[in-house]
């Protein structure tokens, strides 16, 4: 595939819906119904499952079968307590941080629709300047304008409502996609984005492939850990986001370096299979995509792990978006980096032949 530009205004209009709409851990369903709805014309049917994973799946009878996958939650709250005064306070739904809390405006989810609501925080002025303290999960509440905690439940507001953030998709300097839920609804994308060059260049695929988008992953990896037992694939390309380690306060003798612009991260990790990730390299090599190198002691922590150790082993491999800020509302990622994966899974998809097994020992 030639190295003209992949994403057009109909996909980029897709992502921003996909990013703009709240789609937390256990909530995922309205997020997977847009992104369905564009798959739709590219794949020839669907595998749903109870926790709400979808997999777009072509050559559906093929027994060979691929995987492709992304996941599709984010970070979230939950409402913990209400106090008598009306205000909430909250526990974690996945890695939510409560240090970017404070002055953020948030969106309650309730039965009756969205409530509106403000992490608030003491006034400097107010603060002893000789202690001052750090946000925490104790001294953190939501403000949503009740008096007490009985208006607060005549609002619909109640404990266990998911929260999240409001904060909507932008491009900044003209090429960088900044937004909450980039982790890791650029996943899911990327993954769109595939099945769709495939089709617009009407590849015939030697096997089955199943663009998977799982949920569940902020809290352990858990669709993907279902979705693989129904899948039972011989070949899992997992991609996800990881750091970009050149902002402050980063240490990259511990961290490594990756930063965005410079292309897709390759991982190397002990789930990761190795002629399967050398495969890849080689593909990057011969395409001319800039790549970047990682390596993660004993898990990678992405949906890598509940894939390759499935099933009696998957071969299975990561291809990372770096991404700035993450698990904030404003995460970053380069639109050449985006582009790069998507162009590095569709080459790489071109390569596999039918019943490899990338064994070390053929």
């Amino acid at each position: 595939m030639s190295a003209k530009k992949i994403i057009n205004k109909k996909s980029l209009d897709f992502f921003e819906k996909y990013l703009n709409n709240a789609a937390p851990t256990g909530y995922e369903w309205e997020g997977q119904k847009i992104w369905m709805d564009y798959l739709k014309p590219y794949v020839d049917t669907f595998i749903t499952d109870t926790y709400g994973t979808a997999v777009g799946v072509i050559n559906p009878d093929a027994k060979y079968k691929v995987v492709i996958e992304g996941h599709s939650d984010e970070i979230s709250w939950y409402v913990n307590y209400i106090s008598d005064n009306g205000l909430l306070y909250v526990i974690r739904n996945g890695g939510s941080d409560h240090q970017i809390a404070p002055s953020k405006w948030v969106n309650i989810h309730t039965k009756n629709g969205i409530v509106e609501g403000i992490f608030g925080w003491p006034a400097i002025h107010t603060r002893n300047k000789a202690k001052e303290e750090a946000p925490k999960l104790d001294n953190i509440c939501i403000d949503i304008g009740a008096k007490d905690k009985a208006e607060v439940e005549k609002m619909g507001v109640h404990v266990g409502c998911v929260i999240t953030y409001p904060d909507q998709f932008k491009i900044l300097n003209k090429n960088k996609y900044v937004c909450r839920a980039i982790d890791n609804r650029a996943g899911g994308f990327m993954i769109a984005e595939v099945a769709r060059l495939l089709h617009e260049n009407k590849v015939k695929l030697p096997f089955g492939l199943y663009i998977t988008n799982a949920v569940q992953e902020e809290v352990g990896l858990r669709g993907a850990e279902m979705i693989t037992q129904t899948i039972k694939p011989d070949v899992a390309i997992i991609t996800d986001v990881c750091h970009d380690t050149t902002t402050p306060m980063i240490e990259q003798k511990t961290q490594g370096f990756t930063e965005i612009g410079a292309g897709p991260v390759i991982s190397y990790a002990p789930a990761v299979q190795n002629k399967l990730r050398e495969r890849i390299i080689e593909t990057a090599e011969a395409n001319k995509i800039p790549f970047q190198r990682m390596a993660a002691s004993r898990a990678t922590g992405t949906d890598t792990d509940a894939f390759a150790y499935s099933n009696g082993g998957v071969a299975s491999a990561l291809i990372s978006l770096p991404l700035r800020y993450m698990h904030t509302t404003v995460e970053t990622v380069h639109s050449d980096d985006v582009e790069n994966v998507i162009r590095l899974i569709y080459e790489t998809l071109l390569t596999i032949k039918e019943g490899e097994t990338f064994s070390y020992f053929d």
